[in-house]
């Protein structure tokens, strides 16, 4: 299958395990931003076969485990009111919040629904003129320019029982908050390919070289993200950084133009917080004042909710690649999928998540 199969050939995938042993002369720490690396590297056991002088740390690029605990319990008060269908992807309605989660307001008799699109969500609402419609809107930039479209069109058919209850954040505030940091100990990036996909790798230029790291655009097979590891070593190795594409099939330096212009169309840049870690400066995208009536937050009057996280969970550590999953004390023991504290434990793409699926640390599970 081109473009598939050939990124799971274990042959090449050893040849650049080889290339590394050999590059890796130094010991270096390599940061992979996005979850579903995370776990496509914990699949296929590459953080086991890389040499001991690359150390692969976890970042943040979980957009469910980084969507605030505010939104989460905003989510579940909005449920709560008659009249009201909240609707969201499946992969949010497993995210704790204080004291229940999606799944479990809509066992109470909330209107839950999953939905594979803000699209059908907006059709909910044309179907259901009686009620409230509000989509839980969050994600990275691969999901935004999808969220942008639904409130455009809603704007234009004058759907007006149709809202987002926004948490949008982006990608390189966060790297460079991570490269800010004190305790810092990443030296070069593996960026994510899908987030790269819709707004190309131009905007990580600046601070690769203000910070002097290397960061490199990568797929999520075996041997996109080996070949993206190796291209990250090499330039550390030579004392290069900037920005190196190993995703070309799927990435170029500009991105894609139109989705980049319906977000700028619908959205504006403004701080956010990011569950575990905090606000971080411009990070995030809320609606633009020309369509602040699809805005959920001011529509229910919920932005006054500022729930506390369980002390127990380090997943704020995690997802700056403070702490591996496994030496936070509460790792399979108070904190588990079935009852989980943080949502790194519980989304597809956490790398809490990763380390108890694929049993990093046997003797705690």
């Amino acid at each position: 299958m081109k473009y598939l199969d050939e990124y799971r050939d274990p042959k090449l995938a050893l040849r650049l395990l080889d290339e590394i042993r050999r590059k890796a002369t130094r010991r270096w720490t390599i940061m992979e931003i996005c979850g579903g690396q995370t776990h496509s590297i914990m699949r296929n056991g590459i953080d086991q076969l890389l040499p001991d002088s690359v150390e692969l740390v976890h970042g943040p690029g979980c957009p469910v485990c980084v969507t605030p605990l505010e939104t989460i319990e905003r989510a579940l008060c909005i449920a709560a009111i008659p009249g009201v269908i909240l609707a969201s992807f499946g992969d949010m309605l497993r995210v704790p919040g204080s004291e229940k989660d999606l799944f479990m307001a809509r066992s109470e008799g909330a209107d839950v629904r999953i939905v594979f699109s803000p699209l059908d969500a907006l059709q909910i609402a044309r179907d259901n003129p009686g009620k409230e419609v509000v989509f839980l809107a969050v994600g990275f930039e691969t999901t935004a320019p999808a969220n942008a479209m639904a409130v455009r069109q809603a704007a234009r058919e004058g759907v007006a029982n149709f809202s987002e209850l926004v948490s949008q954040v982006m990608v390189p505030p966060a790297m460079r908050a991570i490269l800010s940091s004190p305790g810092n100990r990443v030296q070069g990036f593996l960026a994510a390919g899908h987030v790269c996909a819709i707004m190309g790798w131009e905007e990580y230029e600046p601070f690769a070289e203000e910070f002097g790291v290397p960061i490199v655009p990568t797929g999520f097979e075996p041997v996109d993200l080996l070949d993206g590891i190796l291209k990250v070593v090499e330039m550390l190795e030579e004392g290069r950084s900037g920005v190196l594409n190993a995703y070309g099939r799927v990435v170029s330096r500009e991105g894609n133009r139109e989705a980049r212009k319906v977000m700028q169309e619908v959205f504006e840049v403004a701080d956010r917080p990011w569950r575990g870690i905090g606000v971080i400066p411009a990070s995030g995208l809320v609606l633009r004042k020309e369509y602040a009536r699809f805005d959920a937050e001011k529509r229910f009057d919920v932005g006054h909710i500022v729930p506390q996280e369980s002390p127990l969970c380090r997943s704020g550590d995690v997802l700056q690649g403070h702490l591996k999953p496994d030496a936070c004390p509460a790792f399979g023991r108070e904190c588990t999928p079935q009852s989980p504290l943080g949502a790194t434990m519980v989304s597809s793409e956490g790398a809490c998540s990763a380390y108890y699926r694929y049993h990093r640390n046997p003797d705690s599970l």
